[in-house]
């Protein structure tokens, strides 16, 4: 292992305009070919576009271990712009450690907030960064300094990152015009501080080979070079790799890893994979694997999380943009619980069951959806419970080609960007897959969500000590038929059964099998009577008074359960 390079990803994320490009370049010793806006559109519009790479080596500090080495840090540069945040996305999960990169004169801004929550799904651990202390007059600035350090300290009180180091820098002093002399303020003293929180990520080579592409670029008399961070696996010269999305699959010719020529790399590696006969323009990012280990799917199960600072209610039916793997599609979700007797038991984790039942939901259930259904009652009593987990079902718009138990995010991209609020809505594990295009035919009655009816009507008189007639609790134009043998119960507490229909009205017949009890005979004959004397001239109060007392209607109620994907849509009670 003699003179092995040990590579960190580092992502250096924030709102934009924070100077993370600057503070990327202020740190690193080696640009890759995708560093510092090097797009012409980047340059144009003076903001990052895209996911920039760079990287810093210095010594292998104690903690990692003795022997000669060097450590790497890939400064992974994401885009602050709000409509590319799906970039970000696709960024944090190649990242071991995160720089969230604050403007100290202006502090956390919408965006902070955004990469702070993809740090907190995506990310073990984060060093924060005052950046532009150049900015405040230098009498008031270690005041300042220490001003905004407490307030980053307090938002992150409640997060994983409770703790984490603050360091301020000036990465470009001056401004992005100044001369190149000026040198930066503090960075030698971040880098010690990335290297004290520098760890040993679990690093496995074993398994299918799968690299997130992030550029792609022809080199003349050499072919197609493909950079990337491998997410699992290795690969070595030689190797076959598949574009999935392409459907095609190249020789590896060389490699490369910050311009050193290697022959081998494995999870965790920023490496740059040449092919011979493929135009780069068919793939701007993406991924490529060992070929045929990743599907494409067009629907999807998911277990998931509601993001805490997302407002609002997560409802089924509705669209969310969803990140799976590197892709930002529509997708449209309907979540379900466990059925509520297994509300409190422990789930296995990233397997589902499909011998289960689990219960349809018109919602994600959150402490904010159960106060509002009704349950304050409960809710004072601190009884209200709410399921250990959750699940969704994901319908895609167009299908989308990722690896099993991906990371899955999903979000609000449309929400105004100027608004002030988080538009991550939910986060979750990708359990199962759905690769045939007739899903909903083939795969969906594999899995048993149900919804719980209940329906209710009234006795409307007796025919005899084990019969009733009721009504109001179908249509006129219900096909009785398919109720009959189900079971009711009376508001008296006898049970009974569906028989049939009862003339063309919707009324129907209800066999009682242990008969009727002589008070709730004696109160249907006394409503009946009630009826048939009604109109006869006028009412006494005296008359009116007992009809209150006596009258009251027997209501008959039905429950059943009905399973949303199944074809026949049978009844089903317990």
């Amino acid at each position: 292992m003699a003179g092995r390079v040990l590579n960190v990803n580092v992502g250096v994320l924030g709102h934009i305009d924070s100077g993370k490009t600057a503070l990327a370049r202020a740190l690193s010793t080696t640009g890759s070919t995708a560093a510092f806006d090097r797009a012409p559109q980047s340059r144009a519009r003076g903001i990052t576009l895209d996911l920039g790479f760079s990287c810093l080596r210095t010594a292998l500090p104690p903690q990692l271990g003795p022997g000669p080495g060097e450590l790497q840090f890939t400064l992974v540069d994401c885009p602050g712009h709000a409509s590319l945040i799906r970039t970000i996305i696709g960024g944090a999960q190649i990242i071991d450690l995160m720089m969230l990169v604050i403007d100290v004169t202006k502090g956390m801004q919408t965006q902070s907030a955004e990469c702070l929550v993809i740090g907190q799904i995506a990310c073990q651990k984060m060093v924060v960064v005052l950046n532009k202390i150049d900015l405040l007059p230098e009498g008031k600035r270690q005041s300042a300094i220490e001003k905004m350090t407490k307030k980053m300290q307090k938002t992150l009180e409640n997060t994983k990152f409770c703790g984490c180091p603050i360091v301020a820098v000036a990465a470009k002093p001056g401004g992005p015009e100044a001369p190149e002399s000026e040198n930066p303020l503090g960075v030698s003293e971040l880098i010690e501080v990335l290297k004290s929180q520098a760890y040993l990520p679990s690093r496995d080579p074993s398994g299918h080979f799968l690299m997130a592409v992030d550029h792609c670029f022809s080199i003349k008399g050499q072919g197609t070079v493909m950079t990337g961070t491998i997410l699992s696996g290795s690969v070595s010269l030689g190797d076959n790799v598949e574009i999935p999305a392409l459907k095609v699959t190249k020789k590896v010719k060389s490699m490369q890893m910050f311009h050193t020529p290697v022959n081998y790399a494995m999870q965790g590696d920023r490496v740059g994979i040449c092919v011979t006969q493929f135009d780069p323009k068919l793939l701007e990012r993406g991924l490529i694997c060992t070929p045929d280990s990743l599907h494409t799917i067009h629907a999807a199960i998911i277990s998931l999380k509601k993001i805490q600072y997302f407002r609002g209610a997560l409802q089924t039916k509705a669209k969310f943009h969803i990140t799976v793997g590197h892709e930002t599609v529509m997708g449209r979700v309907m979540f379900f619980s466990p059925a509520p007797a297994d509300f409190n038991e422990e789930i296995q984790e990233n397997v589902f069951d499909f011998e289960k039942d689990y219960l349809y939901q018109e919602e994600y259930l959150s402490k904010d959806s159960v106060s509002s259904e009704g349950n304050k009652e409960n809710d004072q009593a601190g009884e209200v419970q709410l399921p250990k987990q959750q699940w969704a079902l994901l319908e895609f718009e167009k299908p989308v080609t990722c690896p099993k138990l991906c990371l899955v995010i999903g979000s609000k991209l449309d929400t105004d960007i100027h608004t002030n609020t988080c538009r991550l809505a939910f986060h979750g594990v990708l359990l199962q897959g759905m690769e045939d295009k007739n899903y909903t035919e083939t795969f969906l009655p594999k899995l048993k969500v149900y919804k719980l009816k209940h329906k209710e009507g009234q006795v409307e008189r007796v025919m005899d000590d084990y019969s009733v007639i009721g009504r109001s609790l179908f249509k006129k134009e219900t096909n009785i038929q398919i109720f009959v043998g189900l079971k009711v119960k009376l508001s008296t507490g006898e049970s009974g059964i569906i028989d049939g229909g009862f003339g063309q009205s919707g009324k129907f017949k209800i066999r009682i099998p242990d008969g009727l009890k002589p008070d709730t005979k004696t109160l249907l004959t006394v409503a009946s009577k009630k009826k048939s004397k009604g109109g006869k001239g006028d009412m006494t109060k005296e008359d009116e008074s007992s009809k209150n007392d006596s009258a009251q209607p027997v209501t008959i109620s039905l429950s059943f359960k009905r399973y949303v994907f199944d074809m026949q849509k049978k009844m089903i009670q317990s």
